[in-house]
C-alpha cells in the first residue's frame, strides 16, 4: 500500500490502459479519480470496482481541466497524475485533414500539458509529486498512417523531459511510458493484414495486455521512482529493439 492517503487521477480512465492503471493505482492504496469525456457508464464502474471517483472532464478543454483538478484536490492529498487520455485519427500524411490533425494534437498534447499546467502548482507546493505521461513507441519509431498520432505522442516525450527539468528541484518527477501495441479498443479496430502485419514486427509475436504497462506507472509513481525523472520507458514486447 506504498500509495496509501495519496489521490490520482487518470484521465481517460474509463477503459484500456487507463482502467488498468487506475486499478493497479488503487491496488496500492491511493484513491484514483477517473475522468472520462463522455463514457460515464464505463468510468463509473470503474470508479466504483476501485473505490474511486469518476469525474466528467475534456482535455481539450482548459476549463473542464482546471476543474477536474480543483475536485481531485478536494478529495485529499493529490499527489499523482497520469496523462492517458487520447484519440487517433489515422491516415497517410497527405491524406490527413486539418481537423484530424489538430484534433489528435489538441487531444493528446494539448490535453497533457492543460493536464499539467493545472497540477503543477499543487505538486510544486507540496513539495512531492509525480507525472506519468503515456506516450507511445509510434513516437520513437514512427508508423505508417499515424503521422498525426506520432507527432502528437513525439510531442508528450519532449514536453516530458522539459517539464521534468523544470520541476527536479521541488522533487516533483515528469516520465513518460510508451507502450507498443496493446490489446485495446484502438488495436481492435485494426484490419486483419494490419495486425499481421504489426505482429511480424514485435519480437514476443503477440500483442501486449493493459495490465503489462500500469505495473510500470505504478512502479514510478512509488518509492521506487523517487531518483527518476525525464525518462521514457518503452514497453512493446521488443518492437524499438
Amino acid at each position: 500500500m506504498e500509495l496509501e492517503g495519496c489521490v490520482a487521477i487518470v484521465t481517460g480512465g474509463s477503459r484500456g490502459i487507463g482502467a488498468a492503471i487506475a486499478h493497479e493505482l488503487a491496488a496500492a492504496g491511493a484513491r484514483v479519480v477517473v475522468t472520462y469525456r463522455s463514457d460515464a457508464k464505463s468510468a463509473e464502474a470503474v470508479a466504483e470496482a476501485i473505490g474511486g471517483v469518476a469525474i466528467q472532464g475534456d482535455v481539450a478543454s482548459t476549463e473542464d481541466c482546471e476543474r477536474v483538478v480543483a475536485e481531485a484536490k478536494e478529495l485529499g492529498d493529490l499527489a499523482i497524475l497520469v496523462n492517458n487520455a487520447g484519440v487517433t485519427a489515422d491516415g497517410l500524411a497527405m491524406r490527413i485533414k486539418d481537423d484530424q490533425w489538430d484534433r489528435v494534437m489538441n487531444v493528446n498534447a494539448g490535453g497533457a500539458f492543460r493536464m499539467s499546467r493545472a497540477v503543477l502548482p499543487i505538486l510544486s507546493r507540496r513539495r512531492d509529486g509525480v507525472i506519468v505521461n503515456i506516450a507511445s513507441v509510434t513516437a520513437l519509431r514512427g508508423n505508417i498512417g499515424q503521422a498525426n498520432y506520432s507527432a502528437s505522442k513525439g510531442a508528450v516525450i519532449a514536453m516530458t523531459r522539459t517539464m521534468a527539468k523544470e520541476m527536479a528541484r521541488r522533487n516533483v518527477r515528469v516520465n513518460a511510458v510508451a507502450p507498443g501495441f496493446i490489446e485495446t479498443d484502438m488495436t481492435a479496430d485494426l484490419s486483419d493484414a494490419a495486425m499481421e502485419y504489426a505482429l511480424s514486427q514485435i519480437p514476443m509475436k503477440r500483442l501486449g495486455k493493459a495490465s503489462e504497462i500500469a505495473p510500470i506507472v505504478r512502479f514510478l509513481a512509488g518509492p521506487g521512482g523517487t531518483y527518476i525523472t525525464g525518462q521514457t520507458f518503452v514497453v512493446d514486447g521488443g518492437l524499438y529493439t
